[in-house]
């Protein structure tokens, strides 16, 4: 068990309230006044989430997007964000960033705090959302016989990544500038069984999905979308590299997506493994974790 994953666990007595959902999903879910408010917080270090000298610009809009992809995963619409953030090279970069991810997502900063700190940088961003469908789609939900479905390619921030790092030229705007699939993630909150959207690897976010569900999912790997470009060696690293933010779903079968989305694989009767690729449990990490 990673050092992440230790902590979560010892975490789990702390959060007895129902909103908690056990520290087992993407967001917290509160309900408030007739409303089911969705709660979510992550952070970003540099040099982990972004590279040394990379334009704060990019780092805000990734910063908001990343958060807002957590609301996209509970169909919740976005109603304001609250700020964590460490002084450092490039602030009037990050406000840019930052102004231009907030017109784009049509959502409100509503305060935050500020601190300066020695050795890398780490910033944080509350996001606050409102349920369209109740309840909001858990990691929950999936049952023996769903569809599992994903809404886009993985491994293009893998590639954007790489770019970048490199210098080469080529587009690195996956990495920079995921885009988080809220419309989807609206529409699909009335009909999925179990969603969430995939940041750290495909392969083991529908691990936890299907750890949360009970069930094993049975990917089949021609299914599975990559980005044009993209070498068939490196299909299997693309699965457990994250960063894409597509949303990962399941539903009951013969039903079929109101979006854009590709049938990847069906929830299993669980086995020894939570995924498993065509007849084969993966072997090694499946994607990133926190040590």
């Amino acid at each position: 068990m990673s050092k992440e994953m230790a902590l979560i666990e010892a975490m789990r007595a702390l959060a007895p309230h129902p909103a908690a959902r056990g520290l087992a999903d993407d967001c917290a879910v509160l309900d408030f006044g007739g409303e089911a408010l969705v709660l979510t917080h992550d952070m970003m270090v540099e040099g982990v989430h972004w590279l040394p000298g990379q334009d704060m610009a990019d780092v805000a809009w990734k910063l908001v997007a990343t958060n807002l992809s957590d609301l996209a995963a509970k169909g919740a619409e976005p109603v304001g964000v609250l700020l964590g953030f460490t002084l450092g090279g490039g602030d009037a970069r990050f406000i840019e960033g930052l102004a231009g991810a907030l017109a784009a997502f049509n959502v409100p900063l509503l305060g935050g705090d500020t601190v300066s700190a020695n050795g890398p940088r780490s910033l944080g961003l509350t996001a606050l959302g409102r349920a369209t469908h109740r309840p909001p789609p858990s990691r929950a939900g999936a049952r023996p016989g769903d569809t599992l479905w994903l809404t886009g390619p993985v491994g293009a921030a893998m590639l954007g990544f790489e770019a970048l790092r490199d210098n080469s030229g080529t587009d690195s705007a996956a990495f920079r500038r995921p885009c988080p699939r809220l419309a989807e993630g609206c529409a699909l909150a009335p009909v999925a069984t179990a969603m969430m959207d995939v940041s750290d690897g495909l392969l083991i976010d529908a691990a936890r999905m299907a750890d949360a569900s009970g069930v094993t999912f049975a990917i089949d790997g021609p299914a599975v979308p990559f980005p044009v470009g993209l070498p068939p060696a490196r299909r299997d690293e693309a699965m457990r590299w994250g960063d894409d933010y597509e949303l990962l779903f399941t539903l009951p079968p013969g039903v079929q997506p109101t979006v854009a989305a590709f049938p990847i694989g069906i929830a299993t009767n669980r086995n020894i493994s939570p995924v498993i690729i065509d007849g084969i449990a993966p072997n090694g990490p499946l994607g990133y974790t926190h040590d």
